[in-house]
């Protein structure tokens, strides 16, 4: 970490915004880099007194909570060991959706509403306060820091969410300026839009790299392609999320940016879950995140098998995600890391990822920019679009009980609002989507070659 601009806007710019939002990142952050040292069991200690008290608030102000604790004999106070979460059923969307307003805590203020769908395929609703959000930025925040760079070094962000590329009113643009972040939308990956993804990247010499690990292998291979050097320009590593990171992409993106590659599990959903560090180790955010991975009769499974991660985050108390079924597929490592945190580890995060689909015009844009066509439209329980070749893309819905036939209208005209006029969309009105042989679900599934 270097540069009196960037200290500049690490202990003042960053410090000032985050207090004016009322958030206290900085504290905690600070709080964080002392915890990743302690022992595993100091932090398992420090695990089961939060827990315990993040329950007894939620049981306290939390009417569903309240009532599903009752029903299963549980006392918040009582709580003494990791494991009685056991005790308590799933969180699932579908029973956010249903009890949105029950799971909202009675004296929350302030709340945020997100929607989510990208990864599970099933548009989601919820809220989220002031106490989540000024932990999973702190969580980032360390880990950002893990690999000698921070906030105010030159960024470039390549993202694909509206809650981002909607944001960029005066003030965000401002904000972005003073931060050193320059935001290029993921959604259209046309060969000119490559072209001036290349270019941007190569004028703002940033230190770091941000965005879906598709996206930057895209860049990558293009910037190969046309001969552009872009291991010279200082970037000290590439942060990939939201998908699943292949080997071939972190060996594409690290050659051709001659950085290193450093991977993140989580959602806006289930918080800011794990960050790879330089010795390899994908560490949880144990200070406010509990892992259980479970088997298919939902009963807890041991590190070194594989199961569906279920997370209970423990600054949720406004909205709390309890034991929420995240849908991925993961291992827990019981091996300590190299770099001598404390912090445990996923061994491994399976079948996460989402397709490219190419537009009638040969236009190549993240499969994203077909999920947010589909997760706005009231009524779809769940849906999977499959890109068949250029002219057919077929989409399977799952209808909710407020599902109208005009959606099917308006999903027709969305889809080929994206993908071009001439492409035959044809809506499937199923009971259940198929799984993929791994048993995750894929919600954008391509069959065209980008």
């Amino acid at each position: 970490m270097s540069g009196l601009y960037t200290s500049l806007a690490t202990n003042v710019l960053f410090p000032l915004h985050e207090r004016l939002k009322g958030h206290t990142t900085v504290r905690l952050r600070r709080s964080m880099e002392e915890s990743q040292w302690w022992s595993a069991e100091r932090l398992l200690e420090w695990q089961v007194q939060r827990l315990r008290a993040f329950l007894v608030d939620v049981e306290r102000s939390v009417p569903y909570y309240r009532a599903l604790f009752l029903k299963h004999g549980i006392v918040a106070s009582k709580v003494s060991a990791i494991e009685d979460l056991g005790r308590l059923p799933f969180l699932t969307k579908s029973i956010i959706r249903e009890n949105s307003g029950q799971l909202r805590a009675a004296d929350a203020r302030g709340l945020a509403r997100f929607n989510t769908g990208g990864s599970s395929g099933e548009p989601l609703v919820f809220y989220i306060g002031v106490e989540r959000v000024s932990h999973d930025v702190a969580a980032k925040w360390r880990a950002t820091r893990w690999w000698g760079v921070d906030i105010g070094d030159p960024e470039i962000v390549v993202w694909g969410s509206p809650v981002e590329l909607g944001a960029q009113d005066r003030l965000r643009a401002v904000r972005d300026r003073l931060l050193r972040t320059e935001l290029l939308p993921a959604f259209e990956m046309s060969i000119a839009k490559l072209d001036s993804f290349v270019e941007r990247i190569r004028r703002r010499r940033p230190k770091m790299l941000f965005g879906y690990p598709s996206s930057l292998a895209l860049i990558a291979k293009h910037a190969e392609k046309r001969g552009a050097s872009m291991n010279t320009l200082g970037i000290e590593v590439a942060f990939v999320t939201s998908e699943r990171l292949y080997d071939e992409q972190r060996e594409t993106i690290g050659r051709v940016f001659g950085c290193a590659v450093a991977n993140g599990y989580g959602g806006r959903d289930a918080g800011f879950i794990a960050h790879e560090c330089p010795a390899g180790g994908m560490h949880i955010t144990a200070e406010d995140i509990v892992v259980e991975i479970v088997g298919p009769d939902g009963r807890s499974l041991a590190p070194g098998s594989a199961g569906e991660i279920v997370v209970t985050h423990l600054a949720t108390r406004d909205f709390p995600f309890i034991r929420y079924r995240t849908g991925d597929i993961g291992v827990l490592d019981q091996r300590n890391c190299d770099c001598t945190r404390g912090l445990p580890l996923l061994k491994e995060i399976q079948g996460r990822t989402t397709d490219f689909v190419v537009a009638e015009n040969g236009t190549v844009m993240h499969g994203l920019a077909l999920i947010y066509v589909l997760r706005d439209i009231e009524g779809i329980a769940a849906f999977k679009v499959v890109q068949e070749s250029i002219g057919l893309t077929r989409v399977m819905v799952v209808p909710g009980p407020t599902y109208e036939a005009e959606s099917n209208q308006r999903i027709v005209a969305g889809l080929k609002g994206r993908l071009g006029a001439g492409v035959e969309v044809r809506i499937e009105i199923v009971d259940e989507l198929p799984p993929e042989r791994s048993g995750k679900f894929r919600y954008v599934v391509s069959h065209v070659r980008s």
